[in-house]
């Protein structure tokens, strides 16, 4: 399974900004990514510049998102609804669809219980769970 450091998982969206602006051809999964950047314009300085942002914590208690994380959330999150896995997400994705604003709001519902399933994860000393995150997702569409 591929694990990647922190420098290693900046690194790939900073290559993919850096190819998509200078017009060259991504790989499938670049793309993905670079769609998912282009939601996120606010994070395009941190994209620009990778001197400054490789390096850069951005703790909790700071009140500053990470857009790393935030980006490697939305591609995780579209890795599983490309293979409906863990089985279900995607009947779940489509109706947090029928309930929010955007399909953008509805992958933030999805980014939440992934987040929040990961934490417990970290908390526990565990794998993630996969009931945890569908039980969190359940909740927000209302089965």
């Amino acid at each position: 399974m591929f694990t990647p450091t922190r420098d290693e998982a900046r690194q790939f969206f900073f290559d993919t900004w850096a190819r998509y602006r200078r017009g060259e051809a991504l790989e499938a999964l670049q793309r993905t990514a670079l769609a998912i950047v282009l939601m996120h314009p606010e994070y395009e300085p941190w994209l620009d510049d990778p001197e400054r942002s490789l390096r850069r914590d951005f703790p909790p208690e700071a009140g500053d998102p990470n857009p790393f994380l935030h980006l490697a959330l939305h591609l995780a999150v579209a890795e599983q609804l490309s293979i409906d896995q863990p089985p279900g997400i995607v009947r779940r994705y489509r109706r947090l669809l029928q309930g929010t604003r955007s399909g953008h709001d509805a992958l933030h519902a999805l980014l939440e219980c992934l987040a929040e399933t990961i934490w417990h994860a970290q908390r526990s000393a565990a794998p993630p769970d996969v009931q945890v995150y569908l039980a969190c997702l359940d909740r927000r569409v209302g089965e």
